[in-house]
């Protein structure tokens, strides 16, 4: 029995000294490597959390497709401390990484526990590291954040990026950076939230599409698009060119992240013809049928100011109306309707539609339209410039927003993106029957023009020519911003589009470039919604003056 006890109590002590000496080694010989593998995943985890809520888009059917979620990706590091031979290692990893050996070994040689050498590896560089099997050179994975869409909407989206206080990435630009707490969660154990956006991937990317080989067929130097309700300020595309990719941000430089829907601001051009008449006919100055005598010029502060088309067209004389003024785009009938309803009243219909004001969009940066060369004491030519869309300038959200509101009948609605959120009036600009009117000349000029229109379907658009400012030493330069925005169908409207190309060649009008850019992106729109048409027949009517009149 004794003899017994005798082995059971050496095998015990063997096993617990076996255990001893196996943790001293942990401890004591390599401890510093694990110590270093925890201090990795640790930073790693505060690099990218995995908990961090995915960024959905929705289709038409209410379907989700993923816009951004967290993935597991290779990081190569080293931990000094665990490196029996710096240079042989330096020499070994050198090539894979395409660091320089020099620079390595200086790594390799630091009495630091973790050091950084690759983030975001693609596997096979994973592999090969790996495959060295270099004690204190480490293959591992950290989550990250994966945009599967790549360049997709990638300006609304943002990126995950390091913060400039901590190790920690937080979301900057797009809404990463505006959700970023609601996405991030509190960092305690609580996961982040999932956000759904009002971008719809079919639309947004068809868009892009249209914008994209409309900037390359007229060598512009970018462009913006927004698709929207008009009823509700949803927003259900929103990009622009140059774009960036979120995955590798890194590539890019940082004017490509703003947003120019949101972030910047242009001088319309004739789009601010609408709104003009809205002033001068919700105030009771005008009407539609309103008569003027077109000289074909305007001379002003000794400015001498012409129609576009005078040199081709000449005068429109004496009777022209205010709805042949929309059809023709004429500009000095703008500064007829402008002068003719008065300029404080003027100004105070384009705050009414919020230029001044930024519209309250969920994403950052936003910044607000410039109506400050509109005093009492500004020269006569700036408030006459101002009538067709030259010397005030907009964001093209507020100017969809503002659009919108002569689309759903007269109330100016807060665009957004989080599809959470719920539309909201922010106020009413005008009286139902002027948005009808208004919407009517627009109608007009869509059918007069024959270039944006459908068949079987009532769309109303203004196009927008206005040269560019020089933003060193004033005036402007010999180049135009283009822009077309429209909706339909007029009377039951389920989208609005706004396309801009920017800084492109002064012979290119916004009738023969981004006008049938927006009759394409219109006519996808109408396909996808599966939208009814609204005409009875294909005729169409130039002349007709009330919105529900028979086709």
């Amino acid at each position: 029995m004794a003899y017994r006890f005798s082995i059971i109590l050496a095998l015990v002590l063997g096993a617990y000294g076996f255990l001893i000496f196996h943790l001293s080694q942990l401890q004591l010989v390599k401890g510093g490597y694990y110590l270093a593998r925890a201090d990795a995943e640790v930073s790693g985890s505060g690099n990218a959390s995995a908990n961090r809520g995915a960024i959905y888009f929705t289709d038409d059917q209410g379907n989700q497709l993923p816009a951004a979620v967290n993935q597991e990706v290779p990081v190569i590091y080293a931990v000094p401390t665990a490196i029996k031979d710096p240079a042989a290692a330096a020499a070994a990893v050198s090539p894979i990484l395409n660091i320089p050996v020099a620079t390595l070994e200086a790594t390799f040689l630091k009495k630091d526990s973790y050091e950084l050498l690759q983030r975001k590896a693609d596997q096979a560089t994973a592999d090969k590291i790996a495959a060295l099997g270099i004690t204190g050179i480490v293959a591992d994975y950290e989550p990250d954040r994966l945009y599967p869409l790549g360049t997709v909407a990638s300006e609304v989206l943002g990126y995950m990026g390091p913060s400039a206080s901590s190790n920690a990435q937080i979301g900057h630009y797009g809404v990463e950076g505006y959700y970023n707490n609601l996405l991030q969660g509190t960092g305690a154990g609580t996961g982040g939230q999932d956000l759904t956006l009002t971008i719809d991937p079919n639309v947004q990317i068809e868009a892009e599409k249209i914008l994209d080989d409309l900037i390359q067929q007229n060598g512009a130097t970018g462009g913006s698009v927004i698709v929207a309700d008009p009823m509700t300020g949803k927003i259900l595309a929103m990009g622009g060119y140059p774009n960036f990719d979120p995955n590798n941000y890194g590539q890019y430089p940082i004017a490509d992240f703003i947003n120019t829907d949101v972030q910047n601001v242009y001088e319309p051009g004739s789009i601010m013809k609408l709104l003009t008449m809205v002033a001068g006919i919700d105030s009771g100055k005008i009407t539609p049928d309103t008569t003027y005598d077109d000289l074909g010029y305007v001379n002003v502060n000794g400015a001498h100011i012409t129609n576009y088309n005078l040199t081709t067209h000449g005068p429109y004389g004496a009777g022209t109306t205010m709805t042949q003024v929309i059809e023709h785009s004429i500009n000095t009938g703008a500064i007829w309707a402008e002068n003719t309803t008065g300029d404080s009243t003027y100004l105070e219909y384009m705050k009414k539609f919020g230029l001044d004001q930024m519209t309250g969009i969920d994403l950052p940066g936003e910044v607000h339209g410039d109506l400050t060369r509109l005093t009492p004491n500004a020269p006569k030519i700036q408030w006459d410039t101002a009538a067709y869309g030259q010397g005030v300038a907009v964001t093209p959200v507020e100017l969809v927003s503002a659009v919108s509101a002569i689309a759903n009948g007269g109330l100016l609605m807060r665009p957004y993106v989080n599809a959470a959120l719920q539309p909201q009036v922010i106020r009413r600009v005008m009286s139902t029957t002027t948005a009808q009117d208004v919407a009517q000349m627009a109608v007009d000029a869509v059918d007069l023009a024959q270039v944006a229109n459908i068949n079987g379907y009532t769309l109303a658009g203004k196009t927008g020519s206005a040269f560019v400012p020089n933003p060193k030493g004033g005036g402007y330069l010999n180049l135009l911003d283009d822009s077309y925005i429209g909706w339909g169908p007029v009377t039951s409207p389920r989208f609005i589009a706004f396309i801009r190309l920017n800084r492109i060649s002064v012979n290119s009008l916004a009738a023969e470039t981004v006008v049938p850019a927006w009759k394409n992106l219109a006519q996808f729109l109408i396909n996808y919604y599966n939208i009814p048409p609204d005409r009875t027949t294909n005729d169409v009517i130039p002349n007709c003056k009330n919105l529900y009149c028979p086709q």
